[in-house]
């Protein structure tokens, strides 16, 4: 990653170089992920200084086939260090 620039640019370049080479399938789950990251910005709060926050950028091709789940997923999240932004690509009924 250390080819690309900081920043949103480094994202969008990230992205264009990483997506010739992932194959997009389901379900869409986002909970699993969510939950993952939810764990480090929980850890995180356990420090004396607040010097750590987390932006989950889900990028994703297809419905969130989980949502119940998902939705206490973020609720759960939403008192910790993190950001969540899901952005949708393609054509699916976002």
């Amino acid at each position: 990653f250390s080819a690309f620039p900081a920043g949103v640019e480094g994202i969008v370049q990230a992205y264009s170089a990483c997506l010739p080479h992932i194959r997009f399938y389901g379900p869409t789950n986002f909970s699993p992920i969510v939950n993952h990251v939810a764990r480090f910005a929980a850890q995180a709060t356990q420090q004396q200084t607040a010097s750590q926050y987390f932006i989950l950028l889900i990028i994703t091709d297809g419905v969130i086939s989980d949502m119940d789940e998902t939705r206490h997923a973020v609720v759960q999240a939403s008192k910790l260090p993190m950001s969540i932004i899901i952005v949708g690509v393609g054509n699916a009924d976002f």
